[in-house]
């Protein structure tokens, strides 16, 4: 052997957070994709044939939220930090906007007299806590928002309960088998559930991966926290009568 050792350079570990921006943007780019494909036959082909503004005030809203995330990834992916910062403060507007919007076209669809079936119940559970669960999880990318590893991983997760809309409508008019799958309320099958599963599975992969990259409790865990929350109070609140007394309050207001 030598006597003169060679040092070897030190194995190259993959660093999580850069795979993670250069990995947002796609996923983002993909979630946009398919809501276009989703949405396409009820509003995106049919703009001049709406019912209501309210419709578009959502619509347009969540393009822009979409429009945004995805291009919020591109500029961290391309290092262009000072213009990500211009736009994501954009998000101090956009996302109150978002809410307002959802909030009010939940009370148009839901609004009016009579009481509601449990299905009814159970999908106002479903608008009305996402929009919960979208808040807290944007909300803490905002309270970590200078710290970066931290504000990235929440704003991935604000896709997380916006899943139903999109896989409920994809599933009904590609995969209709799936259907049969799920038990049914009032007659209707609770097609949501699916959209649920696909959520965990993805959160639970990135608190794995996350995990074993840096060994840490991290943003995802939380993130699937509540989520989690979420799902489980959709599947039971509507069995309490204390939720039917808040339907009928939400009902009654004056918001549309």
């Amino acid at each position: 052997m030598s006597a003169r050792t060679r040092t070897l350079p030190p194995p190259t570990v993959a660093n999580p957070d850069r795979t993670l921006h250069r990995n947002a943007v796609v996923w983002f780019a993909a979630f946009f994709v398919f809501a276009l494909w989703a949405f396409w036959p009820s509003y995106f082909s049919r703009l001049s044939d709406q019912p209501e503004v309210r419709f578009h005030t959502h619509g347009i809203a969540m393009t822009l939220w979409c429009v945004m995330l995805v291009t919020e990834a591109y500029l961290i992916r391309t290092k262009q930090h000072a213009i990500h910062r211009k736009i994501g403060n954009a998000s101090y507007v956009l996302a109150p906007l978002l809410i307002a919007a959802t909030i009010n076209l939940i009370h148009y669809r839901m609004k009016g007299g009579g009481t509601l079936p449990d299905i009814g119940l159970f999908q106002l559970a479903l608008m009305v806590n996402a929009a919960v669960a979208f808040v807290a999880i944007y909300g803490l990318a905002i309270y970590h928002r200078r710290e970066p590893l931290l504000h990235g991983r929440y704003m991935v997760c604000t896709v997380f309960p916006l899943f139903t809309p999109v896989t409920d409508r994809l599933i009904y008019a590609h995969w209709p088998s799936l259907i049969s799958l799920v038990p049914s309320l009032n007659g209707v099958p609770l097609v949501q559930i699916f959209g649920f599963a696909l959520a965990d599975l993805l959160l639970v992969g990135l608190v794995v991966w996350d995990w074993r990259a840096k060994r840490r409790v991290n943003a995802f865990a939380i993130a699937l926290f509540i989520i989690a929350i979420y799902h489980a109070s959709v599947l039971t609140l509507y069995r309490f009568e204390f939720w039917r007394t808040l339907a009928d309050w939400f009902r009654g207001l004056s918001l549309s």
